[in-house]
């Protein structure tokens, strides 16, 4: 048996009790709320961990980019949602491809992406499913008001290869109450235009265990993060450090003063990723150290606070502030029980930002 000690850093440890754990709670809290589960799978970007999620339950996957999409499909997952803007002839010859052998369902939230789409989709006995993206309070993409939804939605149907598949929207964390009233508002719109919504689909795990309030607007929940959660997600109440299963394995390679020490994952290691947050993350066995600085191989870590400070040699598990970035920082982690490696794993999905 190897000892995650063993391995070298900087390195990504999944504890796997943890994030099985993670699963399984999040996937009985959508039963209990009567809503369809389908994870995103931009934080672990593993088909080992997307084959679970949907063994437990899910309806199928979520996938942010076209790359993401095609190792998905790759490994045998069939039922994807690309939620994620199509734009430009060669992004939609590869989403035409995936749609030619599993399903795959898209996003639009424009007359520009829409028609595009219409471009390259035109066969009308196997229509592409078109969600219309709503911005219930995120501001980032979306149509801005309901009837913009309305109006998008009728010319998805008007296009012959394409089909209405119903509307998506990623909330603002905290506002999933505003959310879930513009989509209740958005349904009635639509209930008196006559227009089915075949499903509304929302997401977000700071506010993933009030899927139950959810449910009353949408048929269908995305959450990411929930698999590993991370510091941002405890703060937000989502998670207690107790259930963090992802943490990056550094080494103490300097104490230039007594109260700094250096670890050897910096920026290229840690995300540099606030989200609010005062550091870069919390290190489990100095939990009064404060991870002041990232350089992109160094860390700093402010050790003023520690009754015990860390010394040249000790390793530290730190549980960074987003553990989707980190992820994407790898060519690989190592999946633990306990203290135990039980097998390195490639990220199969890593760097498949296009």
């Amino acid at each position: 048996m190897t000892h995650y000690s063993e391995l070298d850093t900087p390195a990504v440890l999944i504890d796997l009790d943890r994030a099985e754990s993670n699963l399984k709670k999040a996937q009985d809290a959508a039963n209990k709320a009567g809503i369809a589960l389908r994870p995103h799978i931009k934080t672990h970007k593993l088909p080992f961990f997307a084959k679970k999620q949907v063994e437990l339950g899910a309806v199928g996957i979520t996938v942010q980019k076209l790359g993401e999409a095609e190792v998905m499909a790759n490994a045998g997952l069939t039922d994807l949602l690309l939620t994620f803007n199509i734009i430009g002839a060669a992004k939609r010859a590869r989403l035409k491809s995936l749609h030619e052998r599993v399903t795959i369902r898209t996003v639009a939230d424009s007359a520009d992406c829409v028609a595009g789409l219409g471009e390259t989709f035109t066969d009308p006995d196997r229509p592409l499913g078109v969600f219309v993206e709503c911005d219930t309070g995120m501001g980032r993409c979306g149509v801005q008001t309901p009837v913009a939804a309305l109006d998008l939605a009728r010319q998805i149907s008007a296009t012959p290869g394409l089909v209405f598949a119903g509307l998506m929207t990623y909330p603002a964390a905290g506002k999933y109450q505003a959310a879930a009233q513009w989509l209740a508002d958005a349904k009635l719109i639509f209930l008196e235009a006559e227009v089915e919504v075949p499903a509304i689909t929302t997401g977000g795990t700071p506010d993933i265990w009030h899927m139950d309030e959810a449910a009353f607007a949408a048929t269908e929940y995305r959450p990411g993060t929930y698999i590993y959660m991370d510091r941002s997600q405890v703060a937000a109440g989502a998670a207690r450090f107790e259930d963090c299963a992802l943490t990056v394995l550094a080494t103490v390679v300097s104490r230039p003063t007594e109260d700094r020490a250096i670890i050897d994952a910096g920026s290229k290691a840690l995300t540099s990723d606030l989200l609010g947050l005062v550091g870069h993350g919390h290190v489990i066995e100095f939990p009064e150290a404060k991870v002041t600085g990232l350089s992109e191989e160094h860390g700093t870590l402010d050790v003023s606070a520690c009754a015990t400070k860390p010394n040249i040699g000790d390793l530290v598990r730190i549980i960074p502030n987003h553990c989707c970035p980190v992820t994407n920082l790898f060519d690989q982690v190592h999946l633990i029980r306990g203290d135990v490696l039980v097998e390195t794993m490639a990220v199969a999905a890593r760097g498949r930002v296009s």
